[in-house]
């Protein structure tokens, strides 16, 4: 009997060495990440645009860190930014979602380890006399126990490892969304924050527009008086000042919905928030953009979908694991006595050790259909990682001709500005000797105004262009504040 129980021990203890060594192995590919066609150079930055003050970054050149909206130089954009990093809703559900998927991490990981329960348990019988189940001259009996029961199912073939490394790209995923989230949360607000001085701007064009106009009606008014005009030029003069005062009170309301957007952006009641008119005088900065190549490494989404492709790789592991075996390991220790007062005592105790192996023999090709729609999910990601790629290639691109483009634009609406000016003056000169009517100097005075709208407008798509590409540069990001796998298994 002696021997018996020895062979068994031995049997147990090999085993348990064998699971061990077999817990090394993972099955299930190896993950490489997918090469990407990468351009040399962006097309918009020729030599002949680098003369217009945007020029190709060298390796060795700078590029966009940390707070990237400092680059504008304005005081009052860095501020908000400030509070829209502590207090933007949006951006902390992000921060909740990455938490949670930490979370699920270490839950994976704990399965490596046995799972160990302690319990304790009173029972007390008691049957009549006439109680068939009586079994002994005992009325009543108390039994006591207390157990100690261990149960382990290692990791042979690393479905487990596998699942770990699923949810720790998953956690990564959700790391590089965060960063996403709180990128196009900041380019929100720098655009609202440039859209509403831009109609600060606009306010302040009519509000000078109100007052010539005002100065036209006057001197309508005079001509009249003396007979050199008739009262048809008066009523043409009101009806442009009281147009151009109309216009000017419409601006309120999209610049009211800046105001509140921005508010929502940074946490705080649109009720309790207000920013003080100051019409748009920043001008865009030069935006170092560096190689084409290193744009895979700066954006965050670029980031997610590449951790998501390795996230569907480590899944096709754990498919394919389910064709070999489990084994599960289990045992138990305790005490156990009828006496309470010596349930702690060495002759009350027990011990257990046990095994078993399971294997799936016929699943009619629900195992192969599983790898099989894994395998086809990661072939998903690798294409939606390249059309993410190129999507960010396009916009830099669409942002680089952009800020081209409104570049020219300036310089042209400037030069039609200034035209529709002396237009103006020698139209008002005229009238007032007679030479032509009224409706020269109507003409000239909405060109004048038309041109200078025009320029604003172009002044601020300038600006929201420039955050635009900052945006799709990726910010101040790269891959390197990504947390690792090892960083989302860690313990808060």
């Amino acid at each position: 009997m002696k021997h018996l129980f020895e062979l068994n021990k031995l049997a147990l203890i090999t085993g348990l060495a064998l699971a061990l060594f077999l817990a090394g192995c993972t099955v299930g590919p190896k993950y490489s990440k997918p090469s990407v066609a990468t351009p040399v150079s962006y097309k918009e930055l020729s030599e002949t645009r680098a003369r217009e003050g945007w020029k190709e970054a060298e390796p060795r050149d700078g590029v966009i860190r940390g707070d990237w909206w400092t680059i504008f130089g304005d005081s009052e954009l860095n501020s908000l930014e400030e509070r829209l990093n502590r207090n933007n809703q949006n951006i902390a559900v992000s921060f909740q979602n990455y938490m949670a998927a930490r979370a699920l991490v270490r839950n994976a990981r704990s399965s490596l380890f046995p799972t160990v329960s302690v319990g304790f348990s009173a029972t007390h019988t008691a049957v009549g006399p006439g109680s068939t189940i009586r079994a002994s001259n005992s009325i009543s009996q108390s039994s006591y126990e207390l157990p100690l029961d261990v149960s382990w199912e290692p990791d042979l073939f690393g479905r487990i490892r596998n699942t770990i490394r699923e949810y720790a790209n998953a956690a990564q995923v959700s790391a590089a969304n965060l960063a996403n989230e709180r990128l196009s949360e900041q380019a929100s607000l720098a655009e609202y924050f440039f859209e509403l001085r831009g109609q600060d701007a606009l306010a302040q064009i009519y509000n000078e527009t109100v007052k010539s106009y005002e100065e036209t009606l006057k001197l309508t008014q005079s001509l009249v008086e003396t007979g050199i005009n008739s009262q048809q030029d008066v009523v043409q003069a009101e009806t442009n000042l009281r147009t151009a005062r109309a216009n000017a009170t419409s601006i309120g309301i999209a610049r009211a919905q800046y105001e509140h957007a921005i508010a929502l952006l940074i946490g705080q009641p649109a009720s309790d928030f207000s920013i003080a008119v100051r019409p748009l005088d920043t001008k865009p900065p030069a935006i170092p953009t560096g190689l084409p190549s290193q744009l895979l490494e700066r954006r965050p989404d670029i980031a997610a979908a590449e951790r998501t492709m390795a996230e569907a790789n480590a899944l096709i592991g754990v498919g394919k694991a389910a064709y070999y075996p489990t084994v599960s390991l289990s045992g138990s220790a305790g005490t156990q006595t009828s006496s309470i007062g010596s349930l702690l005592s060495w002759p009350a105790r027990f011990w257990s050790l046990g095994g078993s192996v399971s294997e799936t023999v016929l699943d009619f090709g629900a195992r192969r259909a599983t790898v099989q729609q894994y395998e086809a999910q990661y072939n998903a990601d690798v294409a939606t990682y390249r059309q993410t790629v190129l999507n960010a290639f396009k916009e830099v691109e669409d942002y680089l001709a952009s800020t081209r483009i409104l570049a020219a634009q300036l310089g042209e609406q400037e030069q039609a500005i200034e035209s529709s000016r002396q237009y103006r003056d020698i139209a008002v000169a005229r009238y007032q000797t007679g030479v032509d009517t009224y409706l020269n100097v109507l003409t000239a005075q909405n060109t004048l105004l038309s041109n200078q709208l025009s320029e604003v407008t172009a002044r601020t798509s300038q600006m929201t262009t420039s955050v635009q590409l900052i945006a799709a540069l990726g910010g101040g990001w790269d891959v390197t504040k990504l947390p690792s796998e090892k960083d989302v298994r860690a313990a808060r």
